[in-house]
């Protein structure tokens, strides 16, 4: 084996010893040096917290470092030269960051060579002092409990919290209560508090009641167990206590007749009074009332939401004959359960010895409740007769006769007290069928019945009959018939629908036809169906039983419109022959010819208000033309008596057609042989003139009849309406004859001149006459429109026209001539 040198030995020696050294030192670096800071010190800053010592023989320059110096909280501490930790503030054991111990680093460094020679942990524990009272969180507590609560139930729970150090008697804390208002001898309020705990729960002993205090305030106290100074605050609860069912309502009286009218309904009888002491309007105040002994369940009593008086009245009719009077009980209970809790002894720290309805005391809360007697007196009036049966049925056959006597009805007076009489009457009788006996009440037909009447519903038909007393008011009663008809075969089948449309085609086509019956089987369906007239090779029907058979064309049918006769016979062989009519088209043209006719006749809503609209300006125009015929009158025109002079006519207003405005002229006019006067009339000769006076007069025509005139009367009218007529066509033009003087027997004159006027007004007035306005007539039905009509084509020889011929034509068609033919009459 081979030995070290000497000098490697050393140098091992050398390092086994400074690694013995450095471990030395690295423990040295675990050391935990500890101080207590009490929160809040008032100082004077900075003072000397400890100090840290060294076993060294060479120098140190100390540093410390973390929280407290260069970490929050920062310029707490810092510590000097000779290694004192000093301390530059106050310590809040309740600061924002929660620090309760401050934790730093102290560092010890060589000062020859700057390394690190100790390092050392420096834990600062913050003391909690009492400087922060409990708080109830919130201050203020409020809450609502029922008066039916029972002892024993929590109340409510409420909590409070201390800032200080909870570990430590200053953040530990006690509640209790300091008072309460008001002081009521039925309950008793405390708090449980668990230890340790923050919260507590507020109890009561005793009873609840709202007619003794409808709220409670509770102060509350919250004081902690500080050793040199206990703090505390207040809080507050309140107790809002709801009313229950506590109070039973009592009668207190009744008003009201106590009488009912026999068969009188929703009458008040009663009204029945009662007194609670609960809260006005609640449901714990709110009565509810029950009858006993009403088995027929005659009578009800609701509740006056206002009063909370109770109503009686009778809902069912009440028979005096049956019962003078009924005896009832009525009893009254709240809306909501009855609850009661009296205290029977007060035990401490205990709960309280109570009795309470109905949980404990074992009584039945019905026997509680309040109840009064009542009686219903019954008051006899007249009764109504009583059909004895109401209803009666009829079966017999349809169509019998007249006077034929369905039933006799009877009736009974149903009053005991006294009998009165009375008589029948007819009720309904939709179509008058029956009539009835008012003294013994026999109904007899007034009419043949007709079962197929529409006024009988499944061959049944209803009436009613009264029987009317003769009490003091009159009653009535009523019964009712029913008559129930057999059939008969009197109704020949009919064709449903009786038009047809086919199309025109090579192949003989069908076409469904139906008949109806309104009697029933064995007197309807089915039907048997035979074409009269000239049909083979044309029409046919196949089958010729049945209720719809089909109706065969055969391809030599024209196109056109057809009428056939059909006859339809019933099984029992009454039958009817009805008209079938038949239209035949190309339906290559339009799909359906019967859609096509319908679609060309019928009117569309615009062309219906064109028509209203055209109808309605035609009459407005008739009534514009009617004023201005007759829009004022005329001044009439002033003569003189002795030589005449030129009447100024300048008027632009139309004439009249009045014919009850006359020009005045003298009678003198007409008696004098021989007159010097200058007479003024205004003549038009203009032809439109006397059309329109033409038309005019036609007008007046309606108003007034033509009537004769006296030869001065037709002179005067004349002139009027010569006058009107030419100021109206020559608007405001003068043009006068005027006339030195007459000479000869002006009476021949005047009169020869009326007669000639008179027969042309009379011609005038009476031109209408001989043309008579007739309201158009239809003759005959040429039926619908066709698509395609196949005609003979018509020709129209012609003949030569000899011109010789307009020169043999009198003078008035000449004119014409000319005028239709200028180029023959220029020949």
């Amino acid at each position: 084996m081979k030995t070290l040198p000497v000098s490697l030995l050393l140098v091992l020696f050398t390092w086994t010893v400074c690694a013995w050294a450095d471990r030395g030192r690295q423990k040295r670096a675990w050391i935990i040096e500890s101080f207590t800071i009490e929160e809040e010190n008032p100082g004077p800053f900075p003072y000397i917290l400890g100090k840290i010592e060294l076993e060294r023989s060479y120098l140190f320059r100390y540093q410390l470092r973390g929280q407290g110096v260069d970490e929050e909280p920062k310029g707490i501490l810092n510590i000097d030269h000779e290694g004192y930790v000093l301390v530059y503030k106050k310590l809040d054991f309740e600061n924002k960051q929660g620090i309760k111990i401050v934790k730093s680093t102290f560092e010890a460094r060589n000062s020859s060579n700057n390394e690190v020679d100790t390092r050392l942990g420096v834990h600062i524990q913050i003391l909690d002092i009492n400087d922060h009272a409990p708080e109830f969180q919130p201050s203020v507590y409020e809450v609502t409990v029922d008066e039916s609560l029972a002892q024993g139930k929590d109340v409510l729970t409420v909590k409070a919290a201390d800032d200080d150090d909870s570990s430590t008697n200053n953040g530990t804390f006690d509640l209790t209560i300091k008072s309460v208002t008001p002081k009521t001898e039925n309950v008793e309020f405390y708090i449980k508090q668990q230890k340790g705990q923050t919260f507590g729960t507020v109890y009561f002993n005793g009873c609840l009641n709202y007619e003794k205090a409808q709220k409670y305030t509770i102060l509350l106290e919250a004081k902690d167990r500080g050793e040199k100074i206990q703090l505390s605050s207040t809080g507050t609860l309140i107790i809002n206590i709801s009313d229950n069912n506590n109070n039973l309502p009592a009668f207190s009286g009744k008003t009201g007749s106590g009488k009912v009218k026999e068969r009188e309904t929703g009458v008040e009888v009663l009204r029945l009074q009662v007194t609670d002491k609960d809260t006005h309007g609640s449901k714990a105040w709110k009565a509810k009332y029950t009858i006993h002994g009403d088995e027929k369940e005659q009578f009800k009593i609701e509740t006056d939401p206002d009063t909370n008086d109770g109503i009686l009245t009778v809902v069912k009719q009440m028979d005096y004959e049956e019962q003078t009077y009924l005896n009832l009980s009525i009893s009254v209970q709240n809306e909501i359960p009855y609850l009661s809790c009296k205290v029977k002894k007060q035990v401490p720290n205990a709960k309280w010895e109570v009795d309470v309805i109905p949980q404990t005391s074992g009584m039945s809360v019905e026997n509680l409740y309040n109840t009064i007697p009542v009686t219903i007196y019954v008051e006899d009036v007249n009764d109504p007769p009583v059909f004895i049966p109401p209803v009666k049925h009829v079966q017999i056959m349809e169509n019998i006769a007249t006077g034929t006597s369905l039933a006799t009805f009877t009736a009974k007076d149903m009053d005991g007290s006294h009998t009165n009489t009375f008589k029948f009457v007819k009720g309904e009788d939709i179509d008058g069928w029956i009539t009835v006996d008012a003294k013994t009440g026999l109904v007899s037909t007034k009419k043949i019945l007709d079962r197929e009447s529409p006024f009988g519903i499944n061959s049944t038909y209803r009436a009613t009959l009264y029987a009317v007393d003769d009490g003091v008011p009159p009653l009535t009663g009523t019964a009712t018939l029913f008559i129930h008809l057999n059939d008969e075969n009197d109704n020949a089948p009919m064709l449903e629908v009786n038009t047809v449309h086919m199309c025109l085609n090579t192949e003989p086509t069908m076409a469904n036809i139906t008949a109806v019956d309104l009697d029933l089987p064995p007197y309807s369906s089915p039907f048997h169906y035979e074409l009269l007239g000239d049909v083979k090779d044309k029409w046919s029907v196949e089958p010729t039983h049945g209720t719809t058979v089909s109706l065969v064309k055969e391809n030599s049918v024209y196109s056109g419109h057809h009428l056939l006769q059909i006859k339809i016979l019933d099984q029992q062989g009454l039958s009817s022959i009805q008209n079938l009519s038949v239209t035949v088209c190309d339906c290559s043209i339009a799909p359906n010819c019967h859609v096509r006719m319908t679609r060309v006749a019928k009117m569309g809503p615009a062309a219906a208000w064109i028509i209203v609209l055209t109808v309605l300006i035609f009459i407005a125009m008739c009534l514009m033309v009617l004023l201005m015929s007759c829009k004022a009158d005329q001044k009439m025109i002033e003569m003189d008596d002795g030589f005449g002079h030129l009447i100024k006519s300048n008027t632009e207003n139309p004439g009249t057609d009045c014919m009850d405005v006359f020009i005045k002229v003298p009678s003198s006019v007409c008696n004098q042989k021989t007159i010097y006067s200058n007479v003024s009339l205004n003549v038009s000769a203009n032809v439109n003139s006397s059309q329109k006076s033409t038309s005019q007069t036609v007008i007046h025509k309606k108003q007034e009849a033509p009537q004769l005139l006296f030869p001065d009367q037709m002179f005067r009218r004349s002139i009027h309406r010569s006058s009107t007529r030419s100021s109206y066509r020559e608007n405001s033009k003068r043009s006068s004859i005027r006339s030195g003087a007459f000479y000869g027997n002006t009476s021949y004159l005047s009169n020869k001149l009326a007669v000639i006027i008179n027969k042309k007004l009379l011609a005038l007035q009476t031109r209408d006459e001989e043309f008579v306005v007739y309201e158009p007539h239809c003759y005959t039905d040429e039926g619908q429109a066709m698509g395609r009509a196949e005609l003979d084509p018509l020709s129209f020889p012609e003949n030569d026209f000899d011109p010789e011929m307009l020169g043999n034509l009198d003078s008035r068609f000449s004119q014409l001539a000319t005028i239709s033919r200028p180029d023959l009459m220029q020949r």
